[in-house]
Protein backbone atom coordinates (compact mmCIF):
# COMPACT_ATOMS: atom_id res chain seq x y z
CA UNK A 1 0.00 0.00 0.00
CA UNK A 2 1.48 3.38 -0.97
CA UNK A 3 2.79 5.27 2.32
CA UNK A 4 0.69 7.89 1.70
CA UNK A 5 -2.61 6.17 1.93
CA UNK A 6 -1.54 3.80 5.03
CA UNK A 7 -0.27 6.73 7.05
CA UNK A 8 -3.53 8.88 5.96
CA UNK A 9 -5.70 5.62 6.96
CA UNK A 10 -3.81 4.86 10.23
CA UNK A 11 -4.29 8.20 11.64
CA UNK A 12 -8.14 8.33 11.05
CA UNK A 13 -8.00 5.57 13.27
CA UNK A 14 -5.32 6.11 15.42
CA UNK A 15 -4.76 10.57 14.75
CA UNK A 16 -6.31 11.22 18.81
CA UNK A 17 -4.06 8.63 20.35
CA UNK A 18 -1.03 11.01 19.00
CA UNK A 19 0.57 14.28 21.20
CA UNK A 20 -1.12 17.58 19.82
CA UNK A 21 2.63 18.32 17.92
CA UNK A 22 2.35 14.93 16.50
CA UNK A 23 -1.78 15.12 15.19
CA UNK A 24 -1.07 18.56 14.00
CA UNK A 25 2.62 17.39 11.84
CA UNK A 26 0.62 14.36 10.67
CA UNK A 27 -2.88 16.54 9.68
CA UNK A 28 -0.26 19.01 7.91
CA UNK A 29 1.92 16.65 6.18
CA UNK A 30 -0.55 14.06 5.10
CA UNK A 31 -3.79 16.23 4.60
CA UNK A 32 -3.26 19.60 3.88
CA UNK A 33 0.17 18.82 1.70
CA UNK A 34 2.31 21.35 3.60
CA UNK A 35 6.09 20.25 2.95
CA UNK A 36 7.89 20.14 6.01
CA UNK A 37 9.67 23.55 5.66
CA UNK A 38 6.32 24.91 5.48
CA UNK A 39 5.18 22.50 8.64
CA UNK A 40 8.60 24.11 10.06
CA UNK A 41 7.57 27.71 9.74
CA UNK A 42 3.68 27.21 10.85
CA UNK A 43 5.16 25.60 13.74
CA UNK A 44 8.08 28.07 14.56
CA UNK A 45 10.45 24.92 14.93
CA UNK A 46 13.02 23.94 12.69
CA UNK A 47 12.93 21.66 9.64
CA UNK A 48 14.79 18.96 11.54
CA UNK A 49 12.38 19.01 14.41
CA UNK A 50 9.31 18.62 12.19
CA UNK A 51 10.85 15.53 10.74
CA UNK A 52 11.69 14.03 13.70
CA UNK A 53 8.28 14.78 14.69
CA UNK A 54 6.60 13.37 11.78
CA UNK A 55 8.50 10.20 12.07
CA UNK A 56 8.30 9.14 15.20
CA UNK A 57 4.44 10.01 14.75
CA UNK A 58 4.28 8.01 11.68
CA UNK A 59 6.10 4.84 13.77
CA UNK A 60 3.58 5.38 16.61
CA UNK A 61 0.59 5.25 14.16
CA UNK A 62 2.28 1.86 12.57
CA UNK A 63 2.62 0.72 15.94
CA UNK A 64 -0.89 1.44 17.01
CA UNK A 65 -1.91 -0.73 14.07
CA UNK A 66 0.38 -3.78 15.04
CA UNK A 67 -0.56 -3.79 18.19
CA UNK A 68 -4.56 -3.22 17.73
CA UNK A 69 -5.31 -3.93 14.14
CA UNK A 70 -8.84 -1.87 13.93
CA UNK A 71 -7.94 -0.66 10.29
CA UNK A 72 -6.98 -3.86 9.14
CA UNK A 73 -9.95 -5.56 10.62
CA UNK A 74 -12.84 -2.81 9.73
CA UNK A 75 -11.05 -2.85 6.14
CA UNK A 76 -11.51 -7.28 5.72
CA UNK A 77 -15.05 -6.89 7.97
CA UNK A 78 -15.76 -4.75 4.85
CA UNK A 79 -14.65 -6.97 2.04
CA UNK A 80 -16.55 -9.66 4.02
CA UNK A 81 -19.82 -7.90 3.83
CA UNK A 82 -19.69 -6.72 0.08
CA UNK A 83 -19.22 -10.48 0.21
CA UNK A 84 -22.20 -11.37 1.90
CA UNK A 85 -24.18 -8.52 -0.58
CA UNK A 86 -22.76 -10.54 -3.54
CA UNK A 87 -24.23 -13.75 -2.61
CA UNK A 88 -27.43 -12.30 -1.40
CA UNK A 89 -27.99 -11.16 -4.98
CA UNK A 90 -27.06 -14.38 -6.09
CA UNK A 91 -30.28 -15.52 -3.91
CA UNK A 92 -32.65 -12.49 -5.12
CA UNK A 93 -31.57 -13.85 -8.59
CA UNK A 94 -32.23 -17.32 -8.05
CA UNK A 95 -35.81 -16.23 -6.22
CA UNK A 96 -36.95 -14.54 -9.25
CA UNK A 97 -35.77 -18.08 -11.54
CA UNK A 98 -38.39 -19.86 -9.51
CA UNK A 99 -40.46 -17.10 -9.38
CA UNK A 100 -40.34 -16.93 -4.98
CA UNK A 101 -41.17 -13.77 -4.02
CA UNK A 102 -40.74 -14.53 -0.14
CA UNK A 103 -37.06 -15.20 -0.68
CA UNK A 104 -36.75 -12.18 -2.88
CA UNK A 105 -38.04 -9.97 -0.33
CA UNK A 106 -35.86 -11.54 2.88
CA UNK A 107 -33.21 -11.30 0.45
CA UNK A 108 -33.95 -7.64 -0.82
CA UNK A 109 -34.49 -6.50 3.49
CA UNK A 110 -30.79 -8.36 4.13
CA UNK A 111 -29.21 -6.09 1.39
CA UNK A 112 -31.37 -3.28 2.90
CA UNK A 113 -29.32 -4.26 5.88
CA UNK A 114 -25.93 -4.47 4.29
CA UNK A 115 -26.52 -1.01 2.33
CA UNK A 116 -26.82 0.65 6.11
CA UNK A 117 -23.67 -0.73 7.57
CA UNK A 118 -21.65 0.15 4.39
CA UNK A 119 -22.85 2.87 3.55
Amino acid sequence: MDKLIKISILFDFYGKLLSKKQYDVIDMYYNNDLSLSEIAEEMKITRQAVFDILKRAEEKLIEYEDILGLASKFYNTEKSIKDIEKLVDQIIYIGSEINEGRIIEIAQNINSTIRKILY
